[in-house]
């Protein structure tokens, strides 16, 4: 009889056991992580906006003169929009970072030369194709007190490129229909 007490006290503290090491990991999975606070200050980009606001407005460029500064030395166009988009349709010689891979370091591979002219244009210069060039405005609703909220990726490249140290930067301030003469486009869907 005391071999198989033995054998059953045996089963019972390796069930113990388990219940024991069971529970602490249970435990331990449980508990709160005291991570460090988001990498997203909004204090530190009111004071970047409020910066650049009236900076921008000092560089806000008709066609006519985006597309004579872009024949110029020193100077690219920057297109940040999806790469899927860019791919698809683009103004001819204009070079892709999507906003998304905006970093420091992308920017600086991309564009060494912090002082290098860049022109910047977003969806929201072109009608006529709302595929590629789908215009960024929120609809009329409750939530917005009933009045469209114009969402453009130009203000927010504006601000970042700015932040990184390019301030060499203009932006097209027109609405340019995509039959324009003028304009050369590329990607599959020319």
């Amino acid at each position: 009889m005391s071999k198989k007490l033995s054998f059953w006290t045996l089963c019972l503290l390796a069930l113990c056991a388990i219940v024991v090491i069971y529970s602490c990991t249970k435990s331990k999975a449980a508990e709160p992580q005291n991570y460090p606070k988001a990498l997203a200050d909004y204090g530190d980009f009111k004071t970047l906006v409020g910066q650049v606001e009236q900076y921008r407005q000092q560089r806000l460029v008709n066609l006519n003169d985006f597309l004579k500064m872009q024949k110029e030395p020193n100077t690219i166009v920057l297109d940040t929009r999806s790469a899927n988009r860019y791919a698809a349709r683009h103004l001819k010689g204009a070079i892709s970072l999507p906003f998304t891979d905006f970093t420091q370091a992308n920017l600086a591979r991309l564009i060494p030369d912090a002082n290098t002219r860049v022109l910047i244009y977003c969806n929201n210069n072109f009608m006529g194709d709302q595929v590629n060039f789908a215009t960024k405005t929120a609809a009329p609703s409750a939530a917005n007190n009933h009045t469209p909220v114009t969402l453009a990726l130009n203000i927010p490249t504006y601000i970042n490129l700015y932040g990184y140290g390019y301030k060499n930067i203009y932006e097209l301030d027109e609405l340019v229909n995509m039959t324009d003469g003028r304009v050369q486009f590329e990607g599959a869907a020319r």
